[in-house]
């Protein structure tokens, strides 16, 4: 019988190392793009090695990583064998993030603790759960004693462009193949499916021209902004489509970037803008794709001269839960309910991740870890990303009882 007072008590006796780990990884930038990862890993793999814990270093290929437009992904792996029989758990944290952007008041890279919170970008999403997930097994190791199964620690560091070249890859070159997984996530809820997510590039091109004779020119802003338009349309008709899963609400577009026009005396020639569109788990991908396609040629036909380039960019599939993941719910609304003193729902995301990737490789995967109730609060992809220490101490110890139980 586990004592989980025990496991707790470690955690907190170590929990000061625990923050400083994760201090350090937050003071080694990993913005994504550019994309130069590989020198994480490698900060990250010496940090384990002080711990004990040896990590295979994955390195994927560089033209790989170059076509896919990013500069260095190097995938860490731990593997912790106790015996024969019992499960293997994997625990997946990505290291790859979003540029901090402005309006900081704390150093991105700083770590800075104030008021109980330790600001940084991946502060909370999701370098928090590099430490959660590696104390939670050192804690294990030094108090529970497995003696079957086996743990993985996946830190992986592509999950913003889509986790292809991250777990995608691991899992693709047969490199592990766990019973089951945890990805990071966060406190109050344990994640058991999410949106999926299509993004797209759009080139409307048109015909150049002086602003002084307009008519010799066709203008390719005129053009996208009516396929602009009738996209927009599209989020009217999503929120009568609701979906039942709990925490997911409707498909939703968003276009996040647009360029275009070469200067203001000059008819613009091409306009690019970026779109995402996000699923929900009941909606089949391949209709969706076929009905944003269609919506664009049936906008741009209503421009005369006006033709249209659509490149598929991202498609992230929706994560459906599977059957199996049975034990991790279970275990994670036992613990973590007694460690946060509420209910911990098991419910759905409208974020998309690359947890998908493990179930889609037939492996059941829940999404857990050290965060707030909401994205929101993290600040994650905003100014200002912190993760409260609290939760990221109780988090740990909820994961450490929780592998404890697997490995029962």
């Amino acid at each position: 019988m586990t004592d989980y007072a025990k496991l707790d008590a470690w955690i907190d006796a170590h929990f000061d190392e625990e923050v400083q780990f994760l201090q350090q990884l937050v003071q080694v930038p990993t913005d994504t793009p550019p994309g130069n990862n590989a020198p994480h890993a490698e900060r990250t793999a010496e940090l384990l090695k002080d711990f004990g814990l040896d990590a295979e270093k994955h390195a994927v290929p560089a033209q790989d990583v170059k076509d896919y437009g990013l500069e260095s992904i190097t995938n860490l792996i731990v593997r912790r064998k106790y015996g024969n029989g019992g499960r293997t758990v994997a625990l997946n944290a990505h290291g790859d993030v979003v540029p901090p952007g402005e309006g900081w008041t704390h150093d991105p890279y700083g770590g800075e603790i104030v008021d109980g919170s330790l600001y940084g970008r991946a502060a909370a999403v999701s370098k928090s759960d590099f430490a959660s997930f590696t104390f939670a097994l050192r804690a294990l190791e030094a108090v529970a004693k497995p003696t079957q199964g086996s743990i993985e620690l996946h830190f992986t560091y592509d999950e913003e462009f889509g986790g292809i070249l991250g777990p995608g890859w691991l899992l693709e070159k047969g490199l592990t193949k766990p019973d089951l997984m945890i990805a990071a996530g966060f406190s109050y809820e344990v994640v058991t499916a999410h949106n999926g997510c299509l993004q797209m590039e759009v080139t409307v091109h048109g015909k150049m021209a002086h602003a002084a004779v307009p008519t010799t020119g066709i203008d390719a802003l005129q053009g996208a902004t009516k396929i602009l338009n009738a996209l927009y349309a599209q989020n009217t008709l999503y929120q009568k489509v609701i979906s039942k899963v709990e925490g997911i609400t409707h498909p939703y577009l968003n276009v996040g970037r647009i360029e275009g026009g070469t200067n203001t005396n000059v008819v613009p020639g091409k306009v690019v803008f970026k779109l995402d569109r996000r699923m929900i788990p009941e909606e089949n991908p391949v209709e969706v794709e076929a009905n944003i396609r269609q919506v664009i040629a049936d906008a741009a036909a209503e421009s005369a001269g006006i033709t249209v380039e659509i490149k598929r960019m991202l498609l992230a599939n929706s994560m459906k839960p599977l059957a199996g993941n049975k034990p991790l719910v279970d275990a994670i609304q036992k613990h973590g309910g007694e460690l946060f003193g509420e209910p911990i729902k098991a419910m759905g995301t409208p974020l998309y991740t690359d947890v998908r990737l493990y179930v889609e490789a037939g492996i059941p995967g829940v999404i857990y870890g050290a965060g707030p109730r909401t994205v929101l609060e993290s600040h994650a992809k905003r100014s200002d990303e912190r993760v409260v220490l609290e939760d990221l101490r109780r988090a740990t110890k909820v994961v450490a009882r929780t592998l404890a139980d697997l490995l029962a």
